[in-house]
């Protein structure tokens, strides 16, 4: 999933007829002059900077003289749909960057490789959970962790301050909302939550030990009517009152980076990128703004938070899946992993490489939280919620007065109907 401000993943589109296969029967069909292997590789706009993509090609090529490696950057808005042409027909490429909330869709239409038999040499044990699950489908890997982002806190350090607040001890949701109230005095906000901010509401509810949906004997249905849920929805109004966040639009609409810009926010939920632009918008705030974890129930557990980032995949009808894997195994491996890490502020995919983001605060913030973190769920169908997202009707007929349990009832319903027509 794009996560560089945490945009949404367009809905994809289903490929029928396609077989997978086991990945230890393949090889390379084809090479270049001199005997060469040449792979094709999408990756997405914003994944690596360019600086970083010459450097891991040209090292990979160095450490593997039979590969030559030919990346291409993808545009994100359309690439469900082109990487679905890709699948379907004979010329796809050999390694492709994916959201990791799209893995599924595409496994489902028997169109990645199954790399299951490769986990244990990619060190899978240690995989970041909101990567590596939505990369598996019934029971089979095929996506590999790549890198991964998610919310943190970002807040300014002067308002803090101003009003007695000492970020290092919130701990818990009790001490945030506290906190929060101490802040949200006058014209300033002690926080700009706005109403359909369903990531955050999200994680709320996996706090509780809810989801978003579940299944049963193969059939998915909405879970915003539990009990688990509805604490969180109760959790999230209160927290959304300590602010000035409309209810019925989302943190784009307006951007809530241009808010927070303006000075008078004390808090916004966002990836680190957003305090990126507040600098941008406001450079009197560059030095104002830190980062700390969305914080949980308990001092001892973060709060759970969604986990975006991307997964690699390769293709079936790649004719080259030995090279393929072999440049997937490099890229996600711990070496160019925390090189990564540093060069674009990411996650990296295991738990154990947290400390390469030691001393970047935005990201070694969100290294806390990747490591309790959830992806949606994990099926085909999930990608038509996303479309129609009756999560964010539902937060805001709550906000507005709407009856918790009636409305959840009604957006639960929607949320079941959704995932049916979707896979």
């Amino acid at each position: 999933m794009k996560l560089r401000l945490l945009t949404g993943v367009s809905a994809l589109v289903a490929v029928a007829g396609l077989s997978a296969c086991s990945s230890s029967g393949s090889g390379d069909g084809g090479s270049t002059g001199g005997g060469r292997t040449a792979i094709d590789v999408w990756l997405m706009r914003d994944s690596v900077s360019e600086a970083f993509q010459k450097d891991f090609e040209k090292n990979f090529e160095a450490a593997h003289r039979d590969i030559d490696v030919r990346i291409q950057i993808q545009e994100w808005e359309g690439i469900g749909e082109k990487v679905t042409a890709a699948l379907a027909g004979n010329d796809a490429p050999d390694v492709i960057e994916t959201g990791n909330t799209q893995v599924a869709r595409f496994a489902q239409s028997g169109g990645l490789l199954d790399l299951s038999d490769k986990v244990g040499e990619l060190g899978g044990d240690a995989w970041i959970e909101g990567l590596a699950e939505p990369g598996a489908w019934e029971g089979k890997q095929y996506g590999i962790p790549y890198y991964a982002a998610n919310r943190v806190v970002v807040y300014r350090k002067d308002l803090f301050a101003n009003a007695g607040v000492d970020v290092t001890r919130i701990k818990t949701r009790d001490q945030w909302i506290a906190a929060t109230k101490k802040l949200d005095k006058g014209s300033q906000q002690g926080i700009y939550l706005p109403g359909q901010d369903w990531y955050a509401y999200a994680g709320f509810v996996w706090d509780e030990g809810g989801d978003l949906a579940t299944e049963s004997d193969g059939t998915w249905k909405g879970a915003l009517d539990t009990p688990e849920a509805l604490r969180a929805m109760a959790f999230y109004k209160e927290l959304q009152a300590l602010g000035k966040g409309p209810k019925d639009s989302d943190e784009a609409q307006p951007p809530q980076a241009e808010v927070m810009a303006k000075g008078q926010t004390a808090q916004i939920i966002s990836t680190p990128g957003g305090a990126n632009v507040v600098a941008q918008i406001n450079p009197e705030l560059k030095d104002e703004l830190g980062f700390f974890p969305i914080p949980g129930k308990t001092a001892g557990t973060p709060g759970a938070v969604f986990t975006g980032g991307s997964d690699l995949v390769i293709p079936v009808v790649s004719q080259h899946h030995d090279a393929a894997f072999t440049f997937v195994k490099e890229l996600t491996g711990d070496t160019w992993q925390k090189k990564l890490a540093v060069a674009m502020s990411y996650v990296p995919n295991k738990t154990t490489l947290a400390g390469a983001v030691a001393a970047d605060p935005g990201a070694s913030a969100m290294a806390v939280g990747a490591a309790v973190g959830h992806a949606t769920p994990n099926t085909p169908g999930w990608a038509a919620v996303e479309a129609r997202n009756p999560i964010k009707d539902y937060l805001t007929a709550v906000l507005t007065g709407g009856d918790p349990e009636r409305e959840a009832a009604e957006a639960s319903d929607a949320i079941t109907d959704a995932m049916k027509s979707g896979s």
